[in-house]
């Protein structure tokens, strides 16, 4: 278990939803039209911190713990980590908070479950954001056609094996979780040892690292490498960290052939953490889509 100064800030309210069989920690601030955030690996609702006050102003902005993250339930069984089972929390989420419809905003494995929402239930979401994470299948496509994007996700390939991944990211602190965020980082000032601190703390909690590897034991299960995926017709922004070391940015291109109302904007000099290490930006992104889209859907 790690140990830290880090504390959460008191401002934000903290609170647990039932949900397709699971309890699952939020923060949220604000009120008004529901803004849900979901986060990527290996975050928790903290990745959202520049985003949760900026937009608390017009919105209730709820930033879950996804299921197996930080204070969120972490069912044991591999199986209940699937595609479906993700996209099942997130409508009953939704529809717990007392809402019929959101905005709905993900970065990484947040951004593969806002996707699937949003083909799922294009009803509950009204305008789609997704951060550096591609459209399924540009994302499929750049698994089965580009070599260097292959050697990109090797980690993925790793985190196939049984157990030992467990022990090498909690070896040494937590090193690899820090590590994670000050490698791949364009902007290293972005990440505070607070922030490191925190997220190492989440990982560090009972159970939370096998159900955090349990997402990525279950991709290669996915349906979304047969699926044929139509058009989507919910209002989508996509903002993108063109230096993503994990993710390359060609799996942005042709995504206008699956989305009906398609915006990208791309951000030079930001990585994988876009929201983190350029946040004024990202948010001027995100206000500048919600005017311009308010009332498409």
């Amino acid at each position: 278990m790690t140990t830290s100064s880090w504390q959460p800030n008191p401002s934000l309210q903290h609170d647990f939803i039932m949900t397709n069989g699971v309890r699952l920690h939020y923060v949220t601030q604000g009120s008004g039209e529901l803004m849900l955030m979901l986060h990527g690996f290996p975050e928790f609702w903290y990745s959202w911190r520049h985003q949760i006050p900026e937009f608390a102003t017009d919105h209730k902005v709820v930033a879950l713990d996804m299921r197996g993250y930080n204070d969120s339930d972490k069912p044991k069984d591999l199986a209940a980590y699937r595609m479906e089972q993700l996209v099942k929390d997130i409508e009953g989420v939704i529809r717990g908070l007392g809402y019929d419809r959101c905005i709905l905003v993900g970065h990484d494995w947040g951004g593969a479950v806002a996707w699937n929402v949003a083909y799922t239930h294009p009803e509950l979401v009204d305008r789609l954001i997704v951060l550096n994470l591609p459209h399924p299948a540009k994302l499929t496509e750049g698994f089965l056609k580009n070599p260097q994007q292959l050697l990109r996700s090797s980690y993925m390939f790793f985190f196939q094996l049984p157990w030992l991944p467990e022990v090498v990211l909690q070896s040494g602190d937590y090193q690899l979780v820090e590590e994670a965020f000050t490698r791949m980082a364009v902007n290293k000032a972005a990440f505070t040892q607070e922030d490191l601190e925190a997220y190492k703390d989440a990982a560090s909690k009972r159970g939370a690292l096998t159900a955090m590897l349990n997402y990525y034991r279950n991709l290669f299960q996915s349906g979304m490498w047969q699926q044929k995926w139509g058009k989507l017709r919910v209002p989508t922004l996509m903002i993108w960290g063109e230096r993503d070391t994990a993710l390359g940015v060609e799996l942005t291109y042709g995504t206008e052939l699956y989305v009906e109302d398609f915006t990208i904007r791309y951000i030079p000099d930001a990585s994988h953490w876009v929201q983190q290490e350029k946040p004024q930006l990202v948010n001027q992104y995100m206000r500048e889509f919600l005017v311009a889209k308010q009332g498409v859907a």
